[in-house]
């Protein structure tokens, strides 16, 4: 009797669909990683990614799906790419997307919709259903694109990168309906995309006008922004700031902008009201990539007698805060024109009442030691000196909005590496997941990886349930755990404001338990033992946490005289 033979099937190829042509979009601009969380009318997206060579890193809260997405795109200096469900998974997205828009973080947000028949209709038990999703997200992104056929999605995913890139940078919103991610489509499969940056230089008479007024100048100074990194304009910022022999402070977002023990750097103390004096004293203010805002108007105590030239990419910003020259421009391209426009030796008009501009910065920063000396502030600073000399000079740092990163925004030296934190929107939780999207990322380029994340116990708690993820994909991160037992630096303003903390105190968990509950290891140490343990955890594989039980103090005041 012959044996039976079971048939062979053979694999039936996968119909394509319109989720196929956004991660075939995608992969074609350069795209290598995707950061969210499946969804009923996403489905059509995540059947696409099996089908892909994109990596997919799946969050456990879509928040903080947009802060790893957004610290991807810091890291490595290429575009973020998030994917969201509908509804309840897009809206809890908008506080991390918050954070880029305001960070000017290029970023790729492909949301999915109910069904086409369904919109604007309100149908009774459509699940997920907003009355307007995209207009959801008009706060928090530079545009927002509904695609309603699978032969659009392509060049709108194209556009939107393009538009995602250009200064002012930022993320861009793509809606796909559930349907038009699952139908089969004949479209053929993408080869190749193109998405160049639009051009922003500035307008000639602006950078001749701004060149006439630093000529004359006597007290020129420098405020570098944000704007100033993300334009890559540190080179031509170094050579203007020599060429003027003008001091220069870097803002939280700038910092790493401009050497940090250059001769002419007031470095990041922009809280400081020393700092505040020699900018008001200038005759001759440039602001690059800055709004002027609280934190860098020194909460808007700074008044400045002399003229302001104000570059940024984005016109919005420009005299929003204070009247000046407004050159609306890309960081680097203003500063490449205005650097090749100074040929003429201009340093040695650079007089501070008598005093060189050298003298001034030294002077000054000396005071600020000074004033720290006087506040009983040893433990804090001992503290941030330990981190210092425990990160490696070119290791990325991420932190979150917590008294130690109020610490960092001014005392932080980046050195080779970058400093990354969430004073663009200022929400919690942000510091953790953006590391593990940065860490990721630097991993995807071959890059030293491991990364630093810096948070309070209040914060942390945002982003507990992101241990899974870092386990799953055996993120390089350490997470340092700074715990005071409550929201510290809201604590410290109530004191102040009022003379007492309301229900800024906290319940919260054994994090070293709780981390190993996820097969993370953890442990517990005294402040004087946090280099110690930060080099121990740099030196391990995979993510692992440090918590210290320590209270720290601010400085301060900040905006006063003593």
């Amino acid at each position: 009797m012959n044996p039976v033979v079971e048939p062979v099937e053979t694999p039936v190829e996968a119909q394509r669909n319109g989720g196929d042509l956004v991660v075939e979009t995608l992969a074609a601009l350069g795209a290598k990683t995707v950061f969210g969380i499946p969804g009923q009318h996403a489905l059509g997206l995540f059947d696409a990614l099996s089908r892909s060579p994109l990596h997919f890193v799946s969050s456990r809260v879509e928040n903080n799906s947009a802060f790893a997405a957004d610290g991807y795109s810091r890291a490595t200096g290429e575009v973020g790419v998030l994917f969201l469900s509908t509804g309840p998974g897009a809206l809890t997205a908008l506080a991390g997307l918050q954070e880029a828009y305001a960070t000017g973080v290029p970023m790729i947000v492909v949301a999915s919709q109910i069904p086409l028949e369904g919109l604007g209709a309100r149908r009774k038990g459509m699940l997920h259903q907003l009355d307007d999703q995209k207009a959801s997200a008009a706060n928090v992104t530079k545009s927002q694109r509904l695609i309603q056929h699978a032969s659009g999605i392509p060049s709108a995913i194209q556009d939107a990168w393009t538009e995602a890139v250009s200064s002012p940078q930022g993320p861009v919103w793509v809606e796909v309906p559930q349907n038009v991610l699952l139908d089969p489509i004949f479209v053929p499969a993408v080869e190749d995309a193109l998405a160049e940056p639009f051009d922003n230089p500035p307008r000639v008479e602006l950078v001749r006008e701004a060149v006439k007024w630093l000529s004359a100048a006597e007290r020129p100074a420098i405020v570098a922004g944000g704007g100033t990194r993300r334009g890559r304009a540190e080179k031509q910022l170094l050579s203007i700031a020599e060429k003027l022999n003008a001091p220069v402070v870097c803002t939280p977002g700038g910092n790493g902008a401009f050497p940090w023990n250059h001769e002419l750097s007031l470095q990041s103390w922009v809280e400081d009201r020393h700092v505040t004096e020699v900018l008001e004293d200038a005759d001759v203010l440039v602001v690059i990539g800055s709004s002027l805002g609280e934190v860098s108007s020194n909460y808007f105590t700074m008044e400045p007698r002399g003229r302001i030239i104000q570059i940024d990419a984005e016109p919005r910003v420009l005299e929003s805060n204070r009247p000046a020259l407004g050159i609306r421009a890309d960081a680097g391209q203003a500063l490449s024109a205005l650097d090749e426009a100074l040929t003429e030796p201009h340093g040695e008009k650079a007089q501070w009442h008598g005093a060189t501009p050298q003298a001034v910065v030294a002077q000054t920063l000396a005071k600020v030691q000074a004033r720290l000396d006087g506040q009983d502030l040893a433990l804090e600073r001992k503290f941030m000196a330990d981190i210092r000399e425990a990160v490696p000079a070119d290791m990325q740092t991420f932190w979150d909005m917590t008294i130690s990163a109020y610490w960092g925004w001014s005392c932080w030296d980046s050195r080779d590496g970058e400093f990354h934190s969430a004073q663009g929107a200022g929400g919690l939780g942000y510091g953790f997941p953006a590391a593990i999207g940065g860490a990721l990322g630097l991993q995807s380029k071959g890059l030293p990886a491991r990364v630093l994340a810096v948070a309070g116990d209040g914060s942390s708690m945002y982003s507990i349930s992101e241990l899974a993820t870092a386990k799953q994909h055996n993120a390089p991160v350490t997470w340092l755990i700074v715990d005071d037992g409550g929201y510290g630096i809201l604590r410290e303003y109530m004191i102040d404001t009022f003379g007492k903390a309301t229900h800024t105190e906290l319940a919260r968990p054994d994090f070293v338990k709780l981390a190993e509950a996820f097969g993370v290891p953890a442990k517990r140490v005294k402040a004087e033992d946090v280099g110690e343990a930060l080099k121990e955890g740099f030196a391990a594989d995979g993510p692992n946490v440090v918590v210290v039980d320590v209270l720290l103090k601010m400085f301060g005041p900040t905006h006063l005289d003593l």
